[in-house]
């Protein structure tokens, strides 16, 4: 799980992706190919060419195939990501998350499954509106 307090973007997208990818791939060895299920957000829809050119570096300089799934607008119900905050919040009962450490620390401490999260706080400020020059 990866936190900022700066503006999600298509660069932090990526950046997080590669960050997770160069710390857990020894735990993907044979994996070749990553299936990424998207919200279709803002940040990361496929006419973002910005994301897009991000995804292929990261593609190529892994050496991994993408597939890029898209969930349909407003089906959020259907993105798993969905049901690991909603354990968060069970975890956290209401508590005023009133310091970025108080929710970093919630979430580092939660558990799913018997296993615990990897939490990040990424510190870098996103600059929003990047576009590529083309």
């Amino acid at each position: 799980m990866y936190f900022t307090e700066s503006k999600v973007t298509s660069d932090f997208i990526v950046d997080i992706l590669a960050d997770f990818w160069k710390s857990e791939s020894w735990r993907f060895s044979e994996i070749k190919t990553l299936l990424i299920n998207q919200d279709n957000g803002g940040e990361n829809n496929s006419r973002r060419t910005q994301f897009m050119k991000r995804i292929v570096e990261f593609s190529q300089k892994y050496k991994l195939n993408l597939r890029l799934a898209y969930y349909p607008q407003y089906h959020s119900k259907y993105n798993p990501i969905e049901r690991t905050w909603a354990v968060l919040e069970n975890y956290w009962n209401g508590s005023i998350l009133d310091e970025v450490e108080t929710a970093l620390n919630f979430a580092h401490n939660m558990t799913w499954n018997g296993k615990h999260p990897v939490v990040k706080l990424v510190t870098e400020t996103y600059k929003l509106g990047v576009k590529l020059n083309i």
